[in-house]
């Protein structure tokens, strides 16, 4: 459940950046660098998850449902 917690928290935050480098990308002045250290944190943050994930399977803590999204076709042969 705190996995779960941890990855939706890092998608907020990823999001946050994503929209405050938008925000400061069209109300910034021309030799502002906000909208370069937001958009830094958001790949800094997306890579941190995306090692985490790996991390997470890797040691067991996270598991993937095995859900199909197609029931598997079985051929018979007359």
């Amino acid at each position: 459940m705190i996995a779960k917690a941890v990855i939706i928290l890092f998608i907020l935050a990823i999001l946050f950046c994503l929209g405050s480098g938008l925000y400061y990308l069209v109300h910034d002045r021309v030799d502002s660098t906000r909208m370069l250290k937001a958009l830094t944190w958001r790949i800094g943050l997306s890579v941190l998850l995306f090692l985490l994930l790996m991390a997470g399977f890797a040691t067991g803590l996270l598991k993937p449902n095995h859900v199909a999204l197609f029931e598997p076709v079985t051929v018979t042969m007359k």
